[in-house]
């Protein structure tokens, strides 16, 4: 699962399956499968009225007389949290020799469904809707259709027999969409039939990983390389032009997979595909899986200069998690079935190393410069020490609950703390790059980690599961150093400032003024939203509403909060120009910043008190450190001056507009 999506990371505002999700009983004991081989289950999925938002799946299912039970997929992996979408499912529908059989849902374990099955009964049917989530947030269980295209998520749309565990169950499954639209997947096809796709037989853990996105435009791009694994980006967009990706996008993306290669050594995957879904109209978030990523951002971000940047993180941030997070898991979240509760406790490696590998490689691949590399850390950096909510909150325990904290929104966020072992993760991450690097005397690094922990032989998809002494043991094969207590005083305990260590020992220092942020200008301009969290302390949406404010900042002291929205500054009808110019006033003592809020039906103006002026972050130089950042992203293969991005724009102007 990948960062915020255009600030990268993921705005987490997840939907869980409501009461259904929590509070429930946890799975009683594995009873032994039983006797003989396990079923083989057809599952056909009709996507044919995806533009209405409806899809239909119909399932045989071999059986046994005597009680059933059927589980639909609740602990999704990826997603860290009991995201099933059980509250759009309608059905099931279960039928036997022409008769309907009664079922009963669980009363503790609302996944799971008990059938009695009829003496002489050797076959069942079910039979399921889903109702595609209409405008809704989330991962997979949010809009996933729009009138030109549908990502299938296999989960929602099946049933399985809880007495097996999902690796010894094989399902046939087959597609049908909507006339002459075209597919991506990584899951191994049989018969392409056009409109209809029988896929090869694969286990319950295969076919759940294997998302499908389809659509009425869509395009193809190789990535290479010609030896080894076929690498490929499946587009699919709500219109033709948005699908134009530029070469310098396509130059980098083929770069990013040599990359890659060179930084683990091994592949994990037959091949890989980048399933790439470009519309306004379906969530927006990123989910890893073995052999493919399912990213989803918005319409014109190959095409508008500001997304195109802004969504340079996200494919790269995924792949790594081929590596990270699939074939190498922590043992809390390398459960053995759909029903398990998972553990997040190490989830600041499974995504905060994944962040900060995706990072270097969007680096290194071209994707974006050094210079908008180096801004985006800088953001990072100064908005986790921007968080008052660390002085009482560890990093670990973001991971904890991040069931929880995915959830929970943006308001009061700065005080409570979000999934902050993404963003908190990928610094710790690049303290550790850089303090190898200074204790080896630059003869070793977090890339020969990475290829001993992740690497070895090439394998298909694989899980081996991995606890923290084996990475606090990988890690001093690579450089010897007390690196429990290193996780623990940036981990575990809480730390009033954020772990910059990674910067100022790479060779920059984090830095305040007036010129804008390049990554903050790009987040600015495409979400039409105002930052001001290291000026004023406070963040408006694009409607002006207030999302979050600094507790203890000057707009907390002045009395806004969560829930407002602004109406007027100095006067003035509320714009991003017009704050922008306030501040500017302010700053040459032509008093108080005055802002007319409202508050459900109350109007009050409030009086922010700061003359500081513009309030940006920035790397800047120390010459009095080697440039440690700068051999970080530096490539490791050749790399065509073609695919190197264009620096980032220096217009103060521009991003307040």
């Amino acid at each position: 699962m990948p960062r915020q999506l255009f600030s990268r990371r993921l705005a987490f505002a997840l939907l869980l399956a409501g009461a259904a999700g929590c509070g429930s009983a946890p799975p009683a004991a594995a009873a032994p499968p039983p006797a003989g081989p396990a079923p083989t289950i057809h599952l056909t999925v009709d996507a044919s009225d995806a533009p209405r938002h409806v899809t239909r799946a119909h399932m045989t299912m071999p059986v046994k007389p005597g009680a059933l039970t059927l589980a639909y997929p609740k602990w999704i992996p990826g997603e860290h949290a009991p995201t099933g979408p059980l509250v759009n499912l309608i059905g099931p529908v279960i039928m036997a020799g022409g008769k309907k059989l009664e079922w009963k849902r669980d009363s503790e374990r609302l996944f799971e469904f008990h059938v009695e099955v009829p003496k002489g009964t050797t076959e069942i049917s079910i039979d399921l809707e889903f109702l595609e989530p209409v405008g809704a947030n989330g991962f997979s269980a949010g809009s996933s259709t729009t009138p030109q295209l549908a990502d299938l998520a296999w989960n929602h749309l099946l049933l399985y027999p809880l007495a097996w565990s999902p690796e010894q169950l094989t399902y046939v499954a087959q597609v049908k969409l909507p006339a002459g639209w075209k597919f991506g997947t990584a899951l191994p096809v049989a018969h392409d039939g056009g409109d209809t796709i029988d896929f090869a037989p694969a286990s319950l853990v295969t076919l759940i990983d294997s998302p499908v996105i389809a659509g009425a435009h869509s395009r193809v791009i190789q990535l290479g390389p010609d030896a080894g694994p076929k690498h490929e980006i499946d587009l699919v967009a709500d219109s033709e032009e948005a699908l134009e990706m530029t070469a310098q996008q396509t130059a980098a993306y083929k770069q990013l997979v040599a990359e890659a290669g060179a930084l683990f050594g091994a592949h994990h995957y037959r091949d890989y595909h980048f399933l790439y879904t470009l519309s306004d109209g379906v969530a927006s978030f990123g989910l890893e899986h073995h052999e493919s990523s399912d990213d989803r951002v918005g319409e014109r971000a190959l095409i508008d200069g500001d997304l195109r940047h802004l969504s340079a993180g996200p494919l790269p941030h995924e792949f790594v998690h081929s590596w990270n997070g699939k074939y190498r898991r922590p043992s809390g979240l390398a459960t053995k079935d759909y029903q398990e509760p998972m553990k997040g406790d190490l989830l600041w490696v499974y995504e905060g190393l994944t962040e900060y590998l995706g990072w270097v490689l969007t680096g290194r691949s071209g994707l974006l410069s050094d210079e908008d590399e180096r801004e985006d850390l800088a953001s990072i950096a100064a908005t986790m020490e921007a968080t008052p909510g660390r002085n009482w909150r560890p990093l670990e325990d973001t991971a904890i609950a991040a069931q929880v904290l995915y959830e929970a929104g943006s308001a009061g966020e700065s005080m409570r703390r979000s999934v902050d072992y993404y963003p908190e993760g990928l610094l710790v991450w690049l303290d550790a790059d850089v303090l190898i690097r200074q204790k080896s005397q630059g003869k070793a690094s977090l890339d020969d980690f990475c290829k001993a922990f992740h690497g070895g032989k090439e394998t298909g998809p694989e899980v081996h599961p991995y606890d923290l002494d084996e990475i606090v043991k990988k890690l001093n094969d690579v450089a010897p150093n007390d690196w429990k207590a290193f996780f623990d005083e940036r981990i575990v305990k809480a730390n009033a400032h954020a772990p910059v260590g990674g910067i100022t020992g790479g060779g920059y220092k984090l830095v305040y003024n007036e010129e804008a942020n390049a990554r903050t200008g790009y987040a600015e301009r495409a979400r039409k939203y105002v930052s001001l969290r290291l000026s004023l302390g406070v963040a408006l949406s694009a409607h002006d509403d207030v999302i979050d404010v600094v507790d203890g900042g000057p707009a907390a002291l002045a009395g806004l909060a969560p829930g407002m929205r602004v109406v007027a500054v100095d006067g003035r009808r509320m714009s991003r120009t017009v704050m922008h110019a306030a501040i500017e006033r302010a700053k040459k003592g032509t008093g108080p910043i005055e802002l007319l809020v409202e508050n459900g039906e109350y109007f009050k103006t409030l009086q922010v008190d700061w003359h500081g002026g513009e309030r940006n972050a920035h790397l800047e130089r120390d010459a009095a450190q080697p440039d440690i950042l700068t051999q970080i992203l530096a490539p490791k293969t050749p790399r065509p001056p073609e695919a190197v991005a264009a620096p980032p724009k220096k217009d103060d102007d521009d991003a307040k507009k």
